[in-house]
């Protein structure tokens, strides 16, 4: 079983940035690619970003690319968002989740290609 914990929202000034963490409670984790997922209460969770396990393949959604980035630190078992120059429809629900093996394949923008969500962390950004 694997757990995984975000943090890192809050509420933000147009403009503003926020780096999001999303801690596994497993190791196995550095072995698989992961991405962020995104959802607002009117809309269903949408792709963000992903990251293959070593970091070489990196996706992003066309709504962050330039202004997100993702990352991760596999001796830590975490994974990051950076997200700089956040709009008002960056306001959402934040989620990281463990895709279904360790390279990114075609369904990396699919929710059911990952196998294991956090809880999800609350971005707000206001103007």
């Amino acid at each position: 079983q694997v757990q995984l914990v975000e943090s890192g929202g809050g509420l933000v000034q147009a403009g503003g940035s926020l780096r999001l963490s999303c801690a596994a409670s497993s190791r196995t984790v550095s072995n698989y690619a992961m991405g962020w997922f995104r959802q607002t209460p009117l809309n269903e969770r949408e792709f963000v970003s992903a990251i293959s396990w070593n970091g070489g393949t990196l996706y992003y959604s066309d709504f962050v690319k330039g202004r997100f980035t993702i990352s991760r630190d596999n001796a830590k078992n975490t994974v990051y968002l950076q997200m700089n120059s956040l709009k008002p429809e960056d306001t959402a629900v934040y989620y990281c989740a463990k895709y279904y093996q360790t390279a990114l394949g075609n369904s990396y923008r699919e929710k059911n290609a990952y196998d294991y969500w956090g809880q999800g962390t609350q971005v707000t950004v206001s103007s």
